[in-house]
């Protein structure tokens, strides 16, 4: 089969186009056909290599996927992680707690390939009315904001959230599944994509770049008392606004550290407020089927941005570093329709 394979980490050069044998799939797994595979922060992370990354190469990157049962033709989604099914958590229903929970195209290969070896406990019912590309932009991100919203930070309606990076997958679905529990919404963006965050559902958008008003001061001008929920994922660049954004026993959680990862704490101003500090790691293989509802019930959708072929692997990821999608970059193998 063609993939994309690193073989080492550094820049998008280093995603190589090759043939390669066709996975075997193992006792309970299947083989899929990949048909679409988005892109996320993840990849360009495990891609580029970081200090504390512990990764066997080899490795075919890419964590969402739609495609196809090789051996019926059936469309299928995969959810981008799979716990070990046996563990006390996995039998709890809690599998992205597993010590052993494994994420396509992390600790094992990907989409970035014609054919990709899951589990079958991972696939998922292909949403009626989107095409592959669409289906592909939803896994990794929705479960990921749904954890966040619903099992960590416990939104009520009513509440108000504070979305970073409205244009991003995680925050693009953050939006949606907060307007979904009846929150009202203010989201930050980039100047020229807040018009497209209050479309998407956004109650108010923030430019997060303004140098004369600091997102907290722009949160405090539309909620005095602060905001109940910051949904956090861009890490040490906005880590202390947010902190300031937040109402007194308001909570924070965060999943991702996309500027950096050294965060630091006013200790003071965490007790006195009665603060909430909260981290969330991908999400339960069982909330995918309330995303799955939701977007038949066309209450959440994907949002696309652009499609790439699969052989232009790393021109996508350059497109991701640097264009500032609004949506998922997707990479498509022939038959995404």
């Amino acid at each position: 089969m063609n993939a994309l394979r690193i073989h080492n980490h550094g820049e998008p050069e280093v995603l190589v186009a090759e043939s390669v044998p066709d996975p075997v799939p193992g006792p309970g797994e299947v083989l899929v056909q990949v048909r679409a595979c988005a892109l996320n922060r993840l990849d360009l992370a495990l891609r580029a290599g970081f200090p504390t990354l512990k990764m066997e190469l080899p490795r075919i990157l890419g964590a969402d996927i739609a495609g196809e049962l090789a051996e019926s033709g059936e469309r299928v989604l995969v959810a981008p992680g799979a716990g070990c099914g046996l563990c006390h958590f996995c039998l709890a229903g809690r599998d992205n707690e597993c010590a052993r929970y494994q994420v396509f195209g992390y600790q094992r290969d990907g989409g970035y390939a014609e054919l990709v070896a899951v589990p079958r406990r991972c696939l998922l019912p292909f949403p009626a009315g989107l095409d592959f590309a669409e289906a592909a932009s939803m896994p990794l991100v929705f479960v990921t904001a749904w954890n966040m919203l619903v099992r960590r930070a416990q939104v009520r309606p009513g509440q108000t959230v504070l979305v970073w990076a409205a244009a991003s997958g995680v925050g693009i679905a953050a939006i949606q599944v907060a307007k979904l529990w009846g929150c009202r919404v203010l989201a930050t963006a980039r100047k020229e994509q807040l018009e497209l965050a209050l479309k998407l559902g956004a109650d108010a958008a923030i430019d997060h770049y303004d140098p004369g008003l600091p997102v907290s001061q722009a949160v405090k001008q539309l909620a005095p008392a602060g905001v109940d929920v910051v949904i956090e994922h861009v890490g040490q660049a906005s880590w202390d606004q947010s902190l300031r954004s937040l109402a007194p026993n308001g909570v924070l959680v965060t999943c991702g550290a996309t500027t950096g990862y050294e965060a630091r704490v006013d200790l003071r101003f965490l007790f006195s407020r009665q603060l909430r500090l909260k981290g969330s790691y991908m999400g339960r293989r069982a909330d995918l089927d309330d995303v799955l509802a939701a977007v038949a019930a066309g209450r959440l959708r994907p949002v696309v941005d652009r499609v790439f072929p699969l052989a232009q692997g790393a021109e996508a990821h350059r497109y991701l570093a640097a264009q500032h999608p609004f949506g998922k970059v997707v990479l498509a193998t022939s038959g995404n329709r």
